[in-house]
């Protein structure tokens, strides 16, 4: 409880120095991405300074962290003429393009030497933040450019939008505009929308159009409960010349209290901003926000206004756009697919369509339920998304462009491969075709056993595994190590080359690294660092089939579910006949010594987010070979969370409760090389 003060004096002097910490733990938190104290010490010294205000609130300052608190709705917002054009960008594609521009620039200004200044494009709303002498008096959005809305009430409520600029002697004095976006994150976008979802409320496509929303909500108080961050991008002065590069600007900003460009950079050529935007092609999707590129700038602001405006764009700056995410297309056809364990999901066959880079003409539907709770039908037009390397998948449906002919889709009750009545475990959604003799089984279970992150054993494609089982040569994996050369120039696909070669390459594994073995089984839930795990903690295949739920479980990073499918698997009888058939064809996986001795022996560490110099793998064999171990998840054992490039809080959470180090990149590598 806050001390009651009889003296206004007194109280005022404790309200100043309230009102700077809690200003000082808003700069780091927002602007340098750090915090000085905890959240809950944080809303204490808020609600103190509330109380200290409710008592004397002729002390209030329009400025005090206080003010955010919203007032009462809104009757509508009010017209705000921009002092300067809030302008768009002009897109650009492929490298192409950029010389292009480069040289369009070059050629209007021949004697110019220029640099450039890149940053990412944040998809969000377009807002302009006005200070006069340092204090917040209007937020207004972009609107067509040359007039937004007011929505200085519903701005105020966001924490990472300063009140009162931190005192600078130029650009705290007069009128000082910044620019930037108004983005929801996407970890709160979908937690945001689930409870409205709940509640029966609208949800929203993504989180641009919600932080859109939000924004132009009359009740403050509902923005005020939401998530929205604003980062700058721009900074404007009555006297142009106060700022003279883009990278100053960026750099004042952030003096001002305000986050901006974290990832921004300056750039001297084509070939750097070529490689910024390469580099930034699949580290996007870490962000915490969505983008779709880039934005590259002239980076002298005295060049970048001699160069001009063309129609509503600046010829000194350009959007740099990565290959879409997302398409629309239509669903031809949907079929059911059975995958290695038995799961069998439907697929909407599309008609091809470029997403990201590539052509896109099959999308997974997951389960029945997802295709009957998004209503997908066959003949359906639909959004189609693709992220990064993982399967395409449906978002949604157009209904506003249906016919009254389109189908609905129904799942299938026997296996379309074997005919076998399909099963739905309790607690599952996916039907599963329970013969492990399925044809199509077989087929993707041969071809996961092959492939890279198992037994790597080369010439194995899905044609070629089709052909083995359609002859009637292999019937599971063991039998891959009966075959001979003799046997495969009989088929059409091989002739005496390629048959040698397969022959050899699956000889080659017949002792393969235990962990490696154990992946390439196929048990469900298992993925290859829990393979590794298991291997290093019971050590010889033999030992893995007799372990109990709780031995089983005992392993960091093994969850009960895990453990009880490991256990499961190595219970079947077929399992088990399939085990003494890779034994009588000489398939013995090695065993795993104890650790070696080594300067990083007793250490444990745990890697996440992404490394740039050295790959997960690589850095997990390498700490193995001296002796340390390398684990999936961080636990109680845990000695090192190494923090590569955008961590998740989760780790870090479970790393400060066990006490476990966190270093970074740098600090393995140099580790490794020192031991």
């Amino acid at each position: 409880m806050a001390e009651v003060y009889s003296n206004k004096s007194q109280a005022n002097e404790r309200i100043v120095k309230l009102r700077e910490l809690i200003n000082q733990y808003r700069y780091h938190y927002h602007v340098l991405d750090e915090s000085i104290m905890s959240e809950a010490a944080a809303d204490s010294l808020k609600h103190e300074l509330t109380q200290l205000e409710a008592q004397f609130p002729e002390l209030i300052t329009p400025d005090s962290p206080s003010q955010r608190v919203a007032g009462a709705p809104a009757v509508g917002f009010t017209k705000v003429q921009h002092v300067t054009r809030m302008i768009s960008l002009n897109d650009v594609f492929d490298r192409a393009e950029v010389e292009a521009w480069v040289q369009r620039i070059q050629k209007m200004l021949p004697s110019a030497r220029f640099d450039y200044f890149a940053d990412i494009k944040m998809d969000g709303l377009a807002c302009s933040l006005t200070y006069i002498d340092g204090v917040l008096q209007q937020a207004a959005t972009r609107g067509d450019g040359m007039t937004g809305e007011d929505v200085t009430s519903n701005v105020r409520t966001l924490d990472s939008v300063p009140l009162t600029l931190r005192d600078d002697p130029v650009f705290s004095k007069g009128r000082t505009e910044i620019r930037g976006e108004i983005v929801m994150y996407k970890a709160d976008f979908v937690k945001l929308n689930a409870e409205l979802e709940a509640v029966g409320g609208k949800v929203y496509a993504n989180p641009r159009n919600l932080a859109a929303g939000t924004i132009r909500q009359l009740d403050a108080r509902i923005v005020a409960g939401r998530k929205l961050h604003f980062l700058a991008y721009d900074l404007l002065r009555d006297d142009p010349d106060e700022v003279p590069t883009n990278e100053m600007a960026y750099e004042t900003i952030r003096k001002l209290g305000i986050m901006a460009g974290k990832y921004s950079t300056k750039l001297y050529d084509i070939d750097a901003i070529m490689q910024f935007a390469d580099s930034w092609q699949t580290k996007r999707l870490e962000l915490p926000f969505n983008t779709d590129g880039l934005v590259v700038k002239v980076n002298d602001r005295r060049l970048y206004s001699q160069l001009g405006i063309v129609g509503k764009a600046p010829r000194a700056a350009i959007a740099y756009k990565y290959p879409a995410e997302q398409a629309t297309s239509s669903v031809k056809d949907i079929f059911v697919n059975v995958g290695r364990t038995g799961a069998v999901t439907p697929v909407a066959m599309l008609e091809p369509v470029q997403i990201a880079g590539s052509t896109v003409q099959m999308a997974t539907l997951h389960n029945a339920e997802e295709v009957a709770r998004k209503d997908i039908r066959i003949g359906d037009t639909v959004i189609v998304q693709k992220a990064g390397d993982i399967i395409p998948e449906i978002v949604e449906p157009l209904r506003d462009l249906r016919t009254g002919n389109e189908t609905v889709f129904v799942m299938p009750t026997h296996c379309p491969e074997c005919t076998t009545l399909l099963v739905r475990p309790e607690k599952e959604v996916v039907w599963r075709c329970p013969n492990i003799r399925c044809p199509a089984r077989v087929a993707t279970h041969i071809q996961h056993f092959a492939s890279k992150g198992a037994l790597d054993i080369d010439g194995l494609g899905e044609r070629n595994v089709v052909a083995l089982i359609d002859s009637g040569l292999v019937d599971d994996t063991a039998d891959l190590f009966t075959l001979t050369a003799e046997q495969l120039e009989q088929l059409d696909r091989f002739a005496a080359l390629s048959a040698h070669n397969l022959v050899k390459a699956i000889a080659d594994r017949h002792h393969p690294p235990l962990e490696r073995f154990v992946f390439a089984l196929g048990i469900r839930h298992v993925g290859i660092q829990t393979a590794i795990d298991i291997a290093q903690r019971f050590g010889s295949l033999a030992a893995i089939s007799e372990a109990t739920v709780d031995e089983l479980h005992d392993v960091e990073g093994i969850g009960e579910v895990v453990a009880e499918s490991i256990v499961a698997w190595f219970a079947d009888h077929e399992n088990q006949a399939l085990l003494e058939k890779f034994a009588r064809a000489g398939v013995t996986p090695s065993e795993v010594q104890a650790a070696a001795d080594g300067p990083l022996k007793g250490k444990n560490f745990v890697i996440t987010g992404s490394l740039a110099s050295i790959g997960r793998e690589a850095a997990a064999e390498k700490i193995r070979a001296l002796g340390g171990g390398f684990q999936s998840s961080v636990g109680k054992t845990t000695t090192y969370l190494v923090a590569g490039g955008s961590v998740g809080a989760s780790k870090l959470k479970k790393a400060e409760q066990y006490g476990t180090t966190v270093i970074d990149e740098a600090a393995l590598l140099a580790m490794l090389e020192q031991s």
